[in-house]
């Protein structure tokens, strides 16, 4: 009983302890905050709070039923607050205001001036590593490094992301998006959209990856098959579970009186780690050798290392695997999640697919899809190209951050002129600058790829549509100067290509419940999409088994 009072006491007291020390920082940060004099809001628990992530939406959405329950708490203390405010917060408070938290003050950012600005200066404005730091699985890598290191990895990995390339993820996606297509018709009912998107966007990674191809097998197809070799298992388990090895670690997760799925994930790491010191080893050898071999990212990136070495610094090995392991975490859900989100879309607006199908039949004819070609067809693709921009501007995958780390930064919002105080977080408002009317119209909140889309003659013909580049700063889902996305090509080929594998000769509906017609199924769908998406690690839809599809020949 005494062990237990005491036990009682300390817990209390630790407790006590982090309240008290939790206000005098809140009470410091608010300070700071008041002195720039921009709009306030004060949160007691930072969203970043890894134990309060674990519990902050059960806890919010209980907290919400209460008298009390619709403050700045519920609406701004969770993760992913930022995609249901959408631009709500900056109408009401400017383009830019500070939320306060015990941690740090985050600075949220609506101005397209001002946000590039921000981007160009990357000096000033790095990225907050310590928030990335966990990336650093297999070795350093652009998302873990900055100043000079940065610059040396971002000329070599630059380098890979080519025309070559592209090639290759348009041949793949094509042939995998077919594949796929014969799997889905040849049910009456498909549940796996998600999961199936996943599977293309990883066989696709893994050939323009590490030069393997692998047959698309559908959900049903992998639960009664085991053929997948080792190497592809192994990197779908570490993107499947990279969070967990991020968050305990690859040396933890060895330990033998851990659970046999936690010790599969860590023999996973070991297996795609061998494949690609392999790999290395072997392409070493052929560019000693002068041999040429598979392009691919793996390859070209040994290859560029190896050049630069020759007037400069390569990269390490760790550096390559530590680069490669990023290009597949950043790669892979990303697009799955966003072709998921299209299809699911795209189900519910029929006519849309009438007007893809429509552009796709003049692109292509009747052409058969191998006869399809990257360098004459992709740039003409317009229409596929703005439904990939329309949902990854109402859905993008991954936020931006930034912080001044430890020096005060100036920078010029419309007609003020504020001083960013040290440690602050400066976060750009994607969802707010993507769905803002002054930038989008008066329906900012539809999904309508046709925005992008103008003619230079008033029938507006096919033949005369070009697509609509936004203000800079306006639009961002793959970040913007230096440090933006260097794969960003690469998933606008393998969205596009797998946009017309789909829906040239076929078209998609949603399953019609009992008593349901095909409108209100429709309309379902959206509501699934609107109240059922939500950011894990990424943003996501978080049931689309919900929504069954059924595909049809046109």
């Amino acid at each position: 009983m005494a062990v237990l009072l005491i036990l009682f006491w300390i817990l209390v007291s630790f407790t006590s302890f982090w309240i008290a020390y939790s206000c005098v920082c809140l009470l410091r940060n608010y300070s700071s905050a008041r002195k720039i004099g921009i709009p306030i809001r004060v949160i007691p628990i930072s969203h970043g709070n890894p134990l309060w992530m674990i519990v902050d939406r059960k806890v919010i959405s209980l907290l919400k039923y209460l008298p009390f329950g619709n403050g700045n708490f519920t609406r701004y203390n969770w993760r992913g607050w930022e995609i249901e405010d959408k631009c709500r917060s900056h109408i009401e408070m400017g383009d830019v205001y500070m939320l306060v938290t015990p941690v740090k003050n985050w600075l949220y950012l609506c101005n397209p001036d001002s946000l590039m600005e921000v981007f160009r200066r990357r000096l000033d404005f790095p990225r907050p590593l310590e928030i990335y730091e966990m990336l650093n699985i297999f070795g350093p890598n652009l998302s873990t490094v900055e100043g000079n290191q940065w610059k040396a990895q971002r000329k070599i990995t630059a380098s890979c992301f080519n025309e070559q390339n592209n090639e290759i993820v348009w041949a793949e996606s094509i042939s995998l998006a077919d594949s796929m297509l014969r799997y889905w018709t040849s049910r009456a009912s498909i549940k796996s959209t998600a999961d199936d998107t996943r599977t293309l966007s990883l066989h696709v990674l893994s050939r323009a990856g590490f030069g393997k191809s692998f047959k698309f097998q559908g959900q049903e197809e992998r639960s009664k098959l085991s053929t997948s070799t080792s190497y592809k298992e192994s990197l779908q388990l570490v993107l499947d579970n990279c969070v967990l090895i991020m968050a305990l670690g690859t040396k933890f997760l060895s330990k033998p009186w851990l659970p046999l799925r936690l010790r599969r994930v860590h023999e996973a790491c070991v297996l795609f780690q061998r494949y690609m010191t392999d790999l290395y080893e072997d392409e070493k050898r052929a560019f000693a050798e002068g041999r040429s071999t598979d392009r691919n990212l793996m390859t070209s990136l040994i290859r560029a290392s190896n050049e630069e070495a020759k007037t400069s610094n390569g990269l390490t090995e760790s550096e390559i695997y530590g680069n490669m392991f990023v290009f597949n975490f950043a790669g892979h859900d990303t697009t799955a999640h966003t072709l998921t989100f299209a299809i699911m879309l795209l189900a519910a607006n029929p006519m849309v697919q009438d007007w893809l199908s429509e552009e796709l039949h003049h692109v292509f004819g009747e052409r058969d899809p191998d006869e399809w070609q990257y360098s004459n067809d992709f740039a003409r693709l317009k229409r596929c190209t703005a439904v990939l921009m329309e949902t990854v501007r109402l859905y993008t995958p991954v936020p931006v951050a930034k912080w001044t780390e430890n020096k005060a930064q100036r920078i010029k919002v419309g007609n003020l002129d504020i001083t960013i105080p040290p440690d602050t977080m400066v976060i750009p408002s994607y969802s707010a600058m993507h769905t803002h009317p002054n930038h989008w119209g008066p329906d900012p909140l539809i999904w309508r790829p046709s925005r992008w889309i103008s003619s230079t003659n008033s029938t507006r013909s096919i033949f005369d549509e070009d697509l609509i580049i936004p203000q800079r700063g306006t639009f961002f889902p793959w970040s913007e100067g230096e440090r933006s996305c260097p794969g960003k090509k690469f998933s606008q080929v393998e969205f596009v290509a797998a946009m017309a594998g789909l829906f040239r000769d076929w078209r998609v509906d949603p399953i019609q419940g009992d008593g349901e017609s095909l409108d209100n199924a429709r309309n379902r769908v959206l509501n699934l999409i609107e109240t059922d998406s939500a950011q894990v690690l990424l943003l996501q839809m978080l049931h689309p088994e919900r929504a069954p599809l059924v595909w049809k020949r046109r």
